[in-house]
């Protein structure tokens, strides 16, 4: 699990504007190289690390980097 991949990750995450909110799969397009379960791994190292935060609507699961936390406005426009 290399900085490299975790950078990967987070480039590719700043690259889609507009969208602060990812799914795992879109997450392992940063990485094709890896395995899915690899890429999990790496992706939970990150969230504790603290470079990655969940969000969960109850039923999926997503990510997000920390600066993107705050969605209590996009949460507001949901009820």
């Amino acid at each position: 699990m290399s900085e490299e991949e975790k950078q990967a990750i987070i480039d590719f995450m700043k690259s889609k504007k507009g969208k602060t909110k990812h799914y795992f799969n879109e997450l392992c397009k940063a990485v094709p190289h890896m395995k899915m379960r690899a890429a999990k791994k790496v992706i939970n190292e990150m969230v504790n690390d603290g470079q990655l935060k969940y969000w969960s609507s109850g039923s999926t699961t997503l990510y997000l980097l920390p600066e993107h936390a705050d969605v209590s406005k996009e949460e507001e426009g949901m009820n």
